[in-house]
């Protein structure tokens, strides 16, 4: 069993500009409401440490590992539960360029595993999260001058 939510909203940066800001995890505690800390390389097979703080919610801590990092385009690292297929998640950042120079910054999580339908009560919160988180990265990055080409 598995279950997808996303949340996509259009930044009037280009995603060079959108990556700098989503790839500087030191200065996340300066502006993101829902991924309150992240450490560790963003490279692919590298395990992170994610301090997910959903609306309503308490701090979770998550030690994820990178699976595919494409910069200005792609950021995507998997977490679980103890062992695979108990709750996995697919956590994915996708940038895409759009027309003048604006960027669609998709924020998505599969959650696969035994455990989904018992755990289903934390998909909404983790939703408005990624809302707020997106919506926060959007005024940082806007926020900020353009990078030059």
């Amino acid at each position: 069993m598995s279950t997808t939510i996303s949340h996509a909203v259009e930044i009037d940066r280009a995603p060079a500009d959108v990556w700098s800001v989503l790839a500087d995890t030191a200065r996340y505690p300066d502006w993101n409401p829902f991924i309150t800390r992240l450490s560790g390389d963003l490279e692919v097979g590298s395990r992170l440490e994610a301090v997910i703080e959903p609306p309503g919610g308490r701090p979770m801590t998550f030690r994820p590992t990178v699976v595919d990092r494409e910069p200005g385009r792609v950021l995507h690292w998997r977490g679980r539960l103890l062992l695979p297929g108990i709750f996995d998640g697919d956590h994915r950042f996708e940038l895409d360029e759009l027309s003048s120079g604006r960027t669609l910054l998709t924020q998505s999580e599969t959650f696969s595993g035994v455990l989904v339908p018992l755990l289903r009560s934390i998909l909404a919160p983790t939703r408005l999260g990624f809302e707020q988180m997106n919506d926060a990265l959007k005024a940082r990055t806007e926020g900020l001058p353009a990078a030059r080409s």
